[in-house]
């Protein structure tokens, strides 16, 4: 009951970003749907019909991207003082998180199965006078197994994807036990000779024996030397943990790891692209029948896409150094320097929608001709992903701002005018639209050009 009312207790934002993950199951739901539908109706066309089912994975990966990005801002699940005292500790949460997450996609996956049947003619007749009966299977009975295993594909994956990323982890560093050799250990009565110390015989079946000399290690000062546990290395002979070293540098400063490898397979991608643009493919490249001649464009379109999120980033601590260049002010300083600090969680969604936007620049592109006109499910699919990839952007976006909660009410109680906060947020928004704007448009038309030859 407890857990109901923390759910049902949620802001309206909250519950409006869980109508988005409703929408958007709904709208892959019917997807799936469709190509079920389209295998009953051209029961010869399997290749395409498998074709339309591969492609499905998109938008299944765009919604249960939205839904992760949900879940990690629900304040309502959100580990507190005082919750695991009454029963809802990391846990209990995290099976909340997965319990929202299942029941959002589930209404969406409803939604798309009633909306189907509707089309169909199965509940109130054909609407639209039929418009739909071609591609949805009209009057043919559908397999029950089949509508609900596609109908459970969204909620079982994103329920799951959830479940997995909000799972209870240990905040303390895991210590492992270092092994090593040593061929000769410093002990307090002097430096092993030929595996013997001054003290007395070597310790068999071991490397050494280390001791701990009281008061600097002093003879006749009358405290016995204690002999470490087996198994325990003396810290003086090991190097600092790199843990402790990745903790004591992490900072605004530091830049994202990938940018290399990331630029390097942009390149590679847009060279794959204009290579298989020498000789275009025949029959022409459609959703429904890929010639053999087109792996080299799923190719680099993959490639392509892959290293626009990886690049995001980098990118976007990059764009946050040059916000502090010649000297800056408050603003540019403040503004920069949340950049830099919030580049990755930022820089991926970023990158994701920077790549969905450069495709649909290129799907526009191929479907430009009069003979493959953008069709209702086509068109249903790109809005699927490009409202995922755009709605997962604001999303991280508030998971930012609560973030950052306590160092803003820090300024603020340390005078900072409220104006100069926003002055900031409007400044990082028009700096990373100025910055990725081109860019994206510049490889969309890199990635297009081959097409429109």
């Amino acid at each position: 009951m407890l857990d109901l009312r923390l759910t049902r207790a949620a802001r309206p934002a909250v519950q409006l970003r869980r109508l988005l993950v409703a929408a958007a199951s709904a709208g892959t739901g019917f997807l799936l749907l469709s190509c079920l539908g389209y295998a009953l109706k051209r029961p010869e066309a399997a290749g395409s019909g498998a074709l339309r089912l591969a492609w499905c994975v998109v938008p299944v990966a765009a919604t249960v991207y939205l839904a992760l990005a949900v879940a990690r801002t629900d304040p309502g699940t959100r580990p507190r003082p005082g919750l695991s005292a009454i029963g809802l500790g990391p846990a209990r949460l995290m099976a909340v998180s997965a319990l929202v997450t299942a029941l959002s996609t589930t209404l969406g996956s409803l939604v798309a199965l009633s909306l189907f049947l509707h089309l169909r003619g199965d509940l109130t007749g054909l609407p639209f006078d039929g418009a739909a009966a071609s591609f949805l299977a009209a009057g043919k009975s559908l397999p029950l197994a089949a509508t609900l295993t596609l109908l459970a594909v969204v909620p079982v994956v994103a329920t799951v994807a959830v479940a997995l990323a909000l799972r209870p982890r240990d905040p303390r560093p895991v210590t492992r036990p270092q092994r090593r050799y040593l061929p000769f250990v410093r002990q307090a009565g002097g430096p092993a000779v030929g595996g013997r110390t001054a003290g007395g015989p070597a310790a068999s079946g071991r490397t050494g024996e280390v001791e701990a000399a009281g008061g600097g290690g002093a003879a006749g000062e009358g405290t016995p030397a204690a002999a470490a546990p087996a198994g325990v290395i003396d810290p003086r002979f090991t190097s600092p943990s790199l843990t402790d070293k990745a903790d004591d540098d992490k900072g605004p400063g530091d830049t994202p790891a990938g940018l290399p490898w990331a630029v390097a397979l942009v390149a590679a991608g847009l060279t794959a692209q204009a290579y298989a643009g020498r000789t275009p493919p025949t029959p022409a490249f459609t959703f429904t029948t890929v010639p053999t001649g087109a792996g080299l464009f799923l190719l680099g379109w993959l490639l392509t896409a892959v290293g626009l999120v990886l690049a995001a980033p980098g990118l976007t601590h990059l764009c946050g150094r040059l916000l502090q260049c010649a000297r800056p002010g408050a603003l540019r300083l403040l503004a920069g320097r949340g950049l830099m600090a919030e580049a990755t969680r930022i820089g991926r969604p970023l990158g994701i929608l920077c790549a969905v936007t450069a495709a649909g620049y290129a799907v526009t592109t191929l479907y430009d001709s009069p003979g493959r006109p953008f069709g209702p499910l086509s068109a249903l699919g790109a809005l699927v992903v490009a409202g995922c990839a755009f709605a997962t952007l604001l999303t991280v976006a508030v998971e930012t701002r609560q973030g950052r909660a306590e160092t803003t009410d820090a300024l603020l109680r340390l005078g900072a005018p409220a104006t100069v906060l926003r002055g900031a947020a409007a400044l990082r928004a028009v700096a990373l639209l100025a910055f990725f704007a081109p860019l994206t448009l510049a490889i969309a038309a890199l990635a297009a050009f081959p097409l429109s030859r």
